[in-house]
């Protein structure tokens, strides 16, 4: 592939928390945990011997579009997440980019948008026989009834987050009154729908997958809860993923998946890719799903562009299977400027 060898000016864009700074000077943050993603892209990419600018923005598009059409970049490595503290505004720098004509990495907005809308990609995934948990949507505004088709415990979450926002321990509900209470606190705190789907008993999984027509998966990730009580349930909520002091205290560790039956990894595969395809993702991804005790597969929710901190599923998962933090850097380059030919 002749794009593997081409050394390139790569623009890595990422989002910042508020209006960055003047000089666009992020020495001091990429230091911390929270930008290890963006801190460990760009030192692979100086590794490779790319040409790297970086530019971080907020709310204003108006940045992105200068810094393009000053300094032309061959690529643009999309790190953001959301623009102006809205997660589902992340489609829109992807569109932007579209519009300058400019290749980029990860998924496109129509995939954006499909495993944002949590219930949108449920239907999606339904009509293509693929299993997702029973579920409903919750709009604000409207009489909070609970379905006949939604049986007990439940799962209750905001429909347009990631990363477990919005996620607790009064996420899971086991009777009306709390079922109403928590939509509720969704609609009034969140200011947004609730989705409410069938809690799935069994082990928690994560298939990370690399490609845009031809994919490749690589060794699955598991999360365990060793210090959770039996009979109690095991899901993770926004502690359980970024309090380390939460996760040690509850023997929450995200391993290599311990052995799984025969011919279970390979029907993951499967269904992993299949969800992948029908969801329009790009360039990378993963696949967070539940194995019941029968051995069924319960697709949970699909995440475009995961982080790529060299230390969390993505990259943990590329490594296993032979590739290192550099070539995948690399080979997601190579996929962008596949998909802008």
């Amino acid at each position: 592939m002749a794009a593997t060898k081409r050394k390139c000016k790569v623009l890595v864009l990422f989002d910042t928390a508020g209006t960055p700074p003047s000089k666009q000077d992020f020495t001091e943050e990429m230091k911390t945990d929270d930008w290890a993603a963006e801190a460990h892209i760009i030192a692979a990419l100086t590794q490779l011997g790319h040409e790297v600018r970086t530019i971080g923005v907020y709310d204003e598009p108006g940045m992105i579009i200068d810094e393009i059409k000053t300094h032309p970049p061959d690529v643009v490595f999309n790190l953001t997440e959301h623009f102006n503290a809205v997660s589902e505004h992340d489609r829109n720098v992807a569109g932007l980019l579209e519009m300058l004509d400019v290749p980029y990495t990860g998924s496109s907005p129509t995939g954006l948008t499909l495993c944002k809308n949590k219930g949108m990609s449920k239907e999606i995934l339904s009509y293509h026989n693929i299993r997702v948990p029973n579920f409903a949507i919750f709009t604000p505004g409207t009489t909070l009834r609970r379905p006949k088709k939604l049986n007990f415990p439940l799962f209750i979450k905001p429909l347009k987050e990631e990363a477990s926002y919005g996620i607790s321990q009064d996420s899971f509900v086991e009777d009306d009154n709390a079922f109403e209470e928590r939509i509720r606190f969704i609609h009034e705190r969140m200011n947004q729908e609730a989705l409410a789907e069938e809690y799935i008993e069994g082990r928690e999984l994560y298939a990370s997958i690399l490609g845009n027509d031809r994919l490749q998966t690589f060794p699955l990730r598991e999360v365990v809860f060793s210090a959770v009580p039996d009979g109690q349930p095991r899901f993770s909520t926004f502690k359980a993923k970024w309090d380390k002091a939460y996760r040690k205290r509850w023997g929450i560790k995200n391993i290599f998946a311990q052995p799984l039956p025969e011919g279970i990894e390979q029907r993951i595969a499967r269904i992993s890719k299949a969800v992948y395809r029908a969801l329009r993702i790009r360039g990378y991804g993963r696949i967070d799903l539940r194995l019941t005790p029968d051995n069924e597969v319960v697709v949970l929710e699909a995440n475009p562009n995961p982080n790529l901190d060299r230390d969390d599923e993505f990259a943990q998962s590329a490594m296993k299977a032979g590739l290192s933090y550099e070539r995948l850097t690399q080979r997601i380059l190579n996929l962008a400027l596949q998909a802008a030919q």
